[in-house]
């Protein structure tokens, strides 16, 4: 693709491609493009100029090849990036604001006075039947204030004054229509399917495909812990799904044959083949979009307050507008008093300092389904982690296969693999890489495989009982024993990495070490998180003692528990809630998710497990845990910005009706001042926090 650098500094270029404006499809097609490559970022693509801009990390001809190699034709994009996009509604918004802002002071200058006058008689039509529709609730709203208001003004020949009201009433809404579609909408992209490769029932047997080869009526195999990725019945098999995604209700559901089921919810028990009925994920998107507009998770309990309160003031507002008129005699200072009220900017500025905040910590990785949970994240004053894939890396390594058997290192590691690719771990999949790396391919060899929570797999092979798992399982729960004459090499496995441990018939076959480093950044993410407020820095792991210790004293937690089952991780939660505590919990495993779900903010961890994604409130990215941090500072910040919002409304809000009663201001400059600082503090509350 041929283009133009028009502006070029440090790791930074802005370019111009060969047209005066791209459309809607071909921006996202670009911005598509250029986000598949890790060396670019800050990635923006403007349709009216038709140009993009981005940061680079590589050489600048790597860069400039990028953008060279780039074709409208014949890349492939899937169908959810246009169907996700934010960019035509920013368009539209900035449409309106453009044309309201060139009518409204267009017509002062063309149009007659008589004119004018039409044009806002019949303009506040629209308001007052807006206001006169809230009536028949039996209780004052805004919109009957505004109603009376516009009212008022007209009634009193003061057209300029109502054309005033309703122009910046429009501006305010159409910004606030806009964030919050656009933060939902960016939180619901972000929520969607990103489902690479499936289990397929093909003539040859079980074959892992991917996704997006999926056609309608194929059979996809479900386990313990998938997410669904597409709309289907029930073929076979029984299973308890997780709906949440869904209905936002986290009770899971019995499903067997002929019962449908839906992209994106989870299967928490059981396992099923389904027949495919929808695929592309259609609707999958809108349906995530109305499950967030209408959960009351959106809003934090400070937002929600203000929202009660801003109903509330109503009936005094309008008492001091009738008070005002009987005591003065002065309708023109009774309708000053009816211009200003503090509900409209309580409604406008506090949903859109939450959504923009959660639009921001998007920018961190970080995705938060409601502001619900950034207000218990800035409350929080205990913080509970998971070891594995959390505080350690997220992709563990096998070491060395300790042969306990006949059979060699490499056929058990081929076994281990095929019972391990199945389950969405990460020493699941640090197994079934280092099988990969040494190109040990693994049939399917064993009967249905059966996934036992923070334990491991059973299943057969050749008829034989095969076990797969942690100490606790293998050995106290299932009896294996440790072949004769091998008690030595048992005692002398290194303490230094995690122990899998794989059986047959109940005795040891091999010993699989993971090295599971620690996040080289952990350490002083503590800290941080010790400065930011956190008294409780907890560790859980279902890992030994020793390796549990060695963990802790690297990070600089002092209290860890080791060898814990999930329901020890759920029921530490629940005692300290009791206590008083706010609770954060951290995780990435299906082990994680009750723990998650009973915290008053779950964070899993984005390359966790899709249960644990899907149950969790907050997901940050897998590269490091300096988005907690980050989200900590944010949360913190929205809960001062709230605080502020509130004391500058009720402050500029009394002094203008002050003003107006005493007569000072009147009910033009009344209404200019209040609708005017309203969305002054609208466009204030969108700006960054960090």
């Amino acid at each position: 693709m041929d283009f133009i650098i028009k502006h070029e500094s440090k790791n930074r270029l802005r370019v111009h491609l060969p047209m005066k404006r791209v459309s809607f499809k071909e921006a996202d097609t670009l911005e598509f493009y250029l986000q598949g490559y890790s060396e670019l970022s800050g990635i923006k693509v403007y349709e009216r100029t038709a140009d993009a801009a981005f940061f680079f990390s590589c050489e600048r001809d790597r860069a400039l090849d990028i953008l060279s190699s780039f074709s409208f034709e014949g890349l492939k994009v899937p169908e959810k990036v246009f169907e996700s996009s934010t960019r035509q509604l920013s368009s539209e918004c900035f449409e309106k604001i453009v044309t309201s802002v060139l009518l409204h002071f267009g017509k002062r200058l063309i149009l007659p006075v008589s004119f004018r006058r039409i044009w806002a008689t019949v303009k506040a039509v629209k308001y007052v039947w807006k206001g006169l529709k809230t009536v028949p609730s039996g209780r004052l709203k805004v919109e009957l204030l505004d109603a009376i208001a516009i009212s008022a003004a007209m009634l009193t020949g003061d057209h300029v004054t109502a054309s005033n009201v309703m122009f910046l009433l429009h501006i305010g809404e159409t910004l606030e229509d806009w964030t919050h579609k656009r933060s939902v909408g960016d939180l619901a992209k972000r929520m969607s399917l990103n489902i690479e490769k499936v289990w397929m029932v093909t003539a040859d047997g079980e074959v892992q495909v991917d996704s997006d080869t999926v056609q309608i009526d194929d059979l996809i195999i479900l386990r313990m812990g998938d997410i669904i990725p597409f709309d289907g019945e029930v073929y076979d098999g029984e299973a308890m799904v997780n709906q949440a995604s869904m209905t936002g209700e986290a009770i899971p559901v019995r499903k067997a044959d002929g019962m449908s089921v839906f992209a994106g919810t989870v299967v928490e028990e059981g396992e099923i083949t389904i027949r495919v009925t929808k695929v592309g994920g259609a609707g999958r998107f809108d349906k995530i979009v109305k499950m967030i507009e209408e959960s009351e998770k959106l809003k934090s309990n400070l937002e929600s307050r203000a929202e009660r309160l801003a109903d509330r003031l109503v009936p005094y507002t309008l008492a001091a507008s009738v008070l005002t008129y009987i005591f003065s005699r002065n309708i023109t200072k009774a309708v000053s008093v009816l211009m200003v009220d503090y509900s409209c900017a309580l409604k406008m500025a506090m949903p859109i300092s939450v959504l923009s905040a959660i639009k921001e910590a998007a920018d961190y990785d970080i995705t938060v389904k409601g502001g619900k949970f950034l207000e218990a994240v800035a409350e929080a004053d205990t913080i509970v982690f998971d070891k594995t894939g959390t505080l350690t890396m997220a992709h563990p390594k096998v070491v060395k296969v300790v042969s306990f058997c006949k059979e060699s290192e490499d056929e058990l590691l081929r076994q281990a693999a095929c019972l391990e690719e199945h389950f969405p771990h990460s020493v699941a999949r640090a197994v079934v890489d280092a099988a990969a790396e040494k190109g040990l391919e693994h049939d399917e060899i064993h009967t249905k495989v059966e996934y036992i929570v923070a334990h491991g797999i059973a299943t057969k092979i050749d008829n034989k009982k095969a076990i797969i798992g942690s100490y606790h399982f293998v050995f106290e729960d299932e009896g294996v024993k440790i072949p004769r004459g091998k008690a030595k090499l048992f005692e002398s496995l290194p303490d230094e990495y995690s122990h899998l441990y794989y059986a047959k018939e109940g005795k040891l076959c091999a010993c699989i070490l993971i090295e599971d480093p620690i996040r080289k950044e952990a350490p002083e993410i503590m800290k941080e998180l010790k400065s930011l407020g956190f008294e409780h820095i907890v560790m859980m792991t279902g890992d030994s003692e020793r390796t549990a210790k060695a963990i802790a004293e690297k990070a600089g937690i002092k209290e860890y528990y080791a060898e814990v089952l999930p329901e020890d991780k759920s029921s530490y939660v629940e005692r300290a809630k009791a206590e008083g505590r706010k609770v954060i919990m951290v995780g990435d495993g299906i082990n994680d998710s009750p723990a998650l779900s009973a915290s008053d903010a779950g964070i899993a961890i984005s390359e966790g497990a899709e249960i644990a994604r899907q149950i969790a409130d907050i997901t940050i990215g897998a590269g490091n845990l300096e988005s907690i941090v980050a989200l900590r500072k944010i949360s913190e910040l929205l809960m001062k910005r709230i605080t502020f919002n509130y004391r500058t409304i009720v402050s500029v809000n009394t002094a203008l009706i002050a003003l107006g009663v005493a007569g000072i201001l009147q009910p033009g400059t009344s209404a200019a001042l209040h609708n005017g600082s309203t969305v002054a503090l609208g466009l204030k509350s969108m700006t960054k926090l960090l």
